[in-house]
């Protein structure tokens, strides 16, 4: 560093927990509470390294697949999602199943279904392997097509005087999936598409946020997430995309001492699956370098979203 100017740390909010991870961490310490363990997860409830050890400290056991949980015990369904045939696993092998499944995912699987009964090829925009888009697929897997790129539209296989519908996965970023979306209508003048963005609010929130704090001329963004989170991945590429250099950190451990000897003004922000005592944490560690904080405040957020009906019987 040089001169004596201040070095300025900029923490953003909204930032970290969305209402869908918030709920879905509350279905786990809510059984843990009234019915202790054993416990199994359908992979992980939220893509966050430290939520997922925590609750594995706790008894949690968490499985990649339902015939890894014997018959009768209880299990969770992670926020991403589940297809109908992990449904119809559960229930057929006497499992008790409570869905944690963020709303704004369901809202996308129903879309799914609505347009596959009314006969139309469905478009998937997301990134092929991620949990949601794996349950969201098994809606209808002989009907929807995968696209990642712009590039794959070219490729697809469906006639271009067909009507198609599309959705989307909730995690992406706006500005990426806006380039596949005009390749869609390019080349399928009848695409029909949904009547509200499927990317969730607490991911548009966020992406926003960081455009905001590139706006405050940062050397560097920080973005708190774990390496699996879509959502936070996304932010740093939002950032750099904006020509800001960013970096994805479980933690303070992972803070690099040669960005942080090379930079005057930070960015601080969180993925919507990373618990806030890491963000906070990361504040300290730096506070202790005589980095001055200020928080940049774009937007309160308000939404809740009910438990599953599942627990209304358990209260």
């Amino acid at each position: 560093m040089t001169g004596t100017k201040d070095r300025m740390l900029y923490l953003v909010n909204p930032r970290g927990f969305c209402a869908g991870v918030e709920r879905a961490i509350e279905v786990v310490d809510r059984l843990l509470r009234q019915q202790g363990t054993p416990l199994y997860v359908r992979r992980e409830i939220v893509h966050n390294k430290a939520v997922v050890e925590d609750f594995r400290s706790r008894g949690v056991v968490f499985v990649d697949e339902l015939d890894e949980v014997p018959d009768g015990q209880h299990v969770v369904f992670s926020a991403h999602g589940v297809s109908p045939a992990v449904r119809e696993e559960a229930r057929r092998r006497g499992l008790s199943a409570v869905d944690a499944t963020c709303p704004l995912v369901t809202k996308v699987h129903q879309e799914v279904v609505r347009h596959v009964e009314n006969n139309h090829e469905m478009i998937l925009i997301g990134h092929a392997g991620h949990d949601e888009v794996l349950g969201t697929m098994g809606e209808a897997p002989d009907k929807i097509h995968l696209v990642t790129r712009a590039e794959d539209v070219s490729q697809l296989g469906i006639p271009t005087d067909k009507a198609i519908a599309y959705v989307t996965q909730t995690t992406l970023s706006v500005d990426e999936t806006r380039e596949i979306v005009v390749a869609l209508k390019k080349r399928y003048p009848n695409l029909i598409e949904p009547e509200k963005s499927d990317i969730c609010y607490a991911t548009q929130n966020r992406q926003d946020a960081v455009k905001a704090l590139v706006g405050k001329e940062i050397d560097h963004l920080l973005v708190v997430g774990s390496k699996t989170s879509s959502n936070s991945r996304r932010l740093c590429e939002v950032a750099l995309n904006l020509n800001v250099p960013a970096s994805l950190i479980d933690g303070p451990e992972d803070l690099d001492p040669e960005i942080l000897a090379g930079a005057q003004i930070l960015g601080l922000t969180a993925g919507a699956s990373a618990p806030e005592h890491l963000v906070q944490a990361v504040i300290l560690t730096l506070s202790k370098s005589d980095w001055k904080l200020e928080e940049l405040v774009t937007l309160e957020e308000n939404v809740k979203f009910k438990l599953p009906s599942e627990l209304l019987g358990l209260e």
